[in-house]
């Protein structure tokens, strides 16, 4: 039986030799009496195992006499012989230190990062497993700042961990150096930055570290990494620890490696502390942050600061150019529509359309040649955008592009000649009455009109003949409305404001109406727009008022009243809607003519006053008459005027009228009329007057 027994644990312990030979296993001293000892330093011995054909580590546990701890119990001599003396020397300041009696759970995770890292000093391992109380052992104190294959010191491990209290434990109580570089240049506060945490920069900052501010082996600061990586709080910590935004690395500066990686927080917390980063070139090509900007997201970001959206890099291209080239179409149209010029020339003079052109994108194309892209334009080559599209579209694409180009009045293109000019055909015009016809029209009514023109009977001279410029509502109608008044603008060669005398407008149009009177330009508001489409019209109906009101003010500014621009008069609709039937109101520049008498429930009805004109505030004008149930909420008493009045030609001719026969009642008239900046001052004051009810 005896024999039987012996057998039993030969099999046993080869059984646990092949299943993990280097777990720590607690075991009975007796079982070593006639083993063969063959070294011992300290309380680490090595013994042979005949009867197993093994040789065993064993650790010496002073306070159990008879109990040990095998550390491994491998098949191979030289193994042993190799581990053993690691095994002596780098565990004894976690034996001596570590609070008795030692079980196999503690010791594990030590033995664990021995054999995985054997370059690994006991500094190291005592990082990396936690063991911060075994730091103050001499041994690990003079090992420190030992450095292990990679050239990091047990500091670079901590913050690579994140482990804010050993980092401090090391600072504060151990003198690790933070200077030290690894073998890729980077010293800890490189892997501090690699962390979302502002903890271990402020202990590192805390002692002045060197190395905020280095570059390392690949051209990066901290600050560059935290970008890269998009740890916001890291790149807070840094900026707050000293980190300089205007060190140049490999790429840039931080904020263009912010921009190429679309981290927009990072980006945010560097502008927030260095505004002038919005100017930074790129070493390689002089571009600005926006040049490097990818997504829509990010280039409002920037826009939003204000950066130039025209600047040219060193090659001579704007951002527009660069995002048109990648085809990133939603960013180039967050730069159209924040203004950026679509006729600048990049390299070999090409513009954003001959580039579009090459690439044959279609919604590229189209939103550049509705921003105001010149068809007609040449580049180096003496190639028009045109040209470049009947080479390069192909299939369906080409039609389409090809009508497209001849139904804005392209001409069309013979391949440049540099021995004879270009020739081209003019194309026949459309049948139809078109905008020049509507133009002849307007100069032939206008013709006859000089000289003297009779109102109410009374002759007055045809420069004090009213124009009336009416907007009608219709939501995404306005931007119709707006490129109609570009090309009237471009014809007259003077702005709309400067065109009429009156300036009418309902919900999409009352807006636009505003904003002419308060001397925004057709292209700008192009692009206001398409920028309101984006910041208002978000989710599903019924919209958010509060991005719409924003946006609102920041236009017309918070505190600006009706009465502050007095030329043109302006008239936006909107609906009462506290009476029944509703009633049609008017937000006016100028106080309203008096009226002969009131609708018949104002002697029956009690209504809240309604606010002057010099009281009244623009965007709550703005905001009143775009009040379209469905889409938005109403704005107090108010709905969208389109609801009586979408199209306001009539009711602004009313007004007109009626404004002139109240001008006729006065006892100056003539001097009002021959002078009508003082005309306004002459109306009296109604609070209650509103327009006529309508059923």
């Amino acid at each position: 039986m005896q024999f039987l027994g012996r057998i039993l644990d030969t099999v046993s312990s080869v059984s646990n030799l092949f299943s993990n030979p280097y777990r720590v296993r607690d075991v009975q001293l007796s079982e070593y009496n006639g083993k063969v000892l063959l070294k011992q330093e300290g309380r680490m011995a090595l013994y042979r195992n005949q009867q197993s054909q093994s040789w065993d580590c064993l650790l010496l546990c002073p306070e159990s006499p008879s109990m040990a701890l095998r550390m491994f119990q491998v098949a191979s001599e030289e193994d042993a012989m190799n581990w053993f003396p690691q095994y002596a020397l780098k565990l004894r300041p976690f034996y001596e230190m570590l609070h008795p009696p030692l079980k196999p759970e503690t010791l594990q995770p030590i033995v664990d990062c021995l054999r995985n890292h054997p370059d690994w000093s006991s500094a190291h391992i005592a990082v990396d497993t936690g063991l911060r109380d075994c730091l103050k052992h001499n041994y690990i104190l003079s090992q420190m700042n030992a450095r292990n294959g990679q050239g990091q010191t047990p500091l670079h491990l901590a913050c690579e961990r994140g482990d804010v209290g050993c980092v401090r434990e090391l600072l504060e109580e151990c003198q690790a150096r933070t200077d030290v570089k690894d073998k890729n240049g980077e010293t800890p506060m490189h892997f501090a930055a690699k962390q979302d945490s502002t903890l271990i920069i402020e202990a590192l900052c805390a002692q002045l570290c060197a190395g905020v501010n280095e570059l390392n082996g690949t051209g990066e600061t901290p600050l560059h990494i935290a970008c890269r990586l998009g740890k916001v709080e890291a790149v807070k910590g840094l900026l707050g620890g000293g980190a300089r935004c205007d060190v140049m690395g490999s790429n840039g500066y931080p904020i263009h490696t912010a921009m190429k990686f679309n981290e927009k927080s990072c980006a945010e917390a560097i502008l927030s502390v260095n505004p002038n980063q919005l100017l930074a070139e790129d070493p390689l090509y002089g571009g600005t942050p926006l040049h490097w900007a990818k997504t829509a997201e990010m280039s409002r970001l920037l826009l939003g600061q204000g950066c130039n959206v025209n600047y040219l890099s060193k090659t001579g291209e704007s951002p527009l150019h660069i995002l048109t080239k990648r085809g990133r179409f939603e960013a180039a149209m967050t730069l159209l529509t924040h203004g950026a010029n679509p006729n600048i020339k990049g390299q070999d003079g090409n513009t954003a359309l001959h580039l579009a052109m090459k690439l044959d994108h279609m919604d590229l194309i189209k939103a550049l040649m509705v921003f105001g892209a010149d068809v007609e334009i040449h580049n180096d080559l003496g190639e028009t955008p045109g040209l470049i599209a009947a080479r390069t579209s192909k299939g369906p694409n080409r039609k389409v592009l090809l009508n497209m180009l001849c139904s804005v009045g392209a001409e069309r293109c013979h391949p440049p000649s540099f021995d004879t000019p270009l020739p081209s055909f003019n194309k026949a015009p459309p049948p139809g009455i078109g905008f020049e016809d509507i133009m002849y029209v307007a100069a032939a009514v206008t013709s006859m009109t000089r000289g003297f023109a009779e109102v109410d009977g009374l002759k007055t001279r045809s420069g004090k003949i009213d124009r009336l410029l009416c907007l009608d509502g219709g939501g995404i109608k306005g931007l119709v409305l707006i490129q109609m008044l570009i090309a009237l603008e471009k014809e007259a060669g003077r702005p709309i404001r400067e065109l009429f005398d009156w300036v009418s407008g309902t919900s999409t149009g009352g807006i636009l109406a505003l904003a002419i009177v308060h001397g925004k330009s057709m292209e700008y508001l192009r692009c206001l727009y398409f920028r309101m489409k984006e910041e208002v019209f978000k989710g599903s109906r019924p919209y958010e008022t509060g991005p719409l009101e924003e946006f609102l003010k920041n236009e017309f500014g918070e505190n600006t009243k009706m009465t502050e621009v007095t030329h043109p008069r302006v008239m936006v609709t909107s609906v009462l809607a506290d009476r029944h039937p509703g009633e049609l109101h008017l937000f006016r520049n100028y106080d309203p003519p008096a009226l002969q008498r009131d609708p018949p429930y104002m002697s029956t009805a009690t209504f809240q006053p309604l606010t002057v004109p010099q009281e009244q505030l623009v965007w709550r004008a703005a905001r009143s008459s775009g009040a379209a149930p469905t889409y938005f909420r109403p704005m107090g008493r108010f709905l969208d005027g389109g609801l009586l009045a979408n199209n306001p030609t009539l009711d602004a001719m009313t007004e007109i009228h009626q404004y002139n026969k109240a001008l006729k009642a006065q006892p100056h008239y003539q001097g009002a009329v021959d002078n009508p900046q003082t005309s306004q001052s002459a109306w009296p004051q109604n609070e209650s007057w509103s327009h006529r009810p309508f059923s």
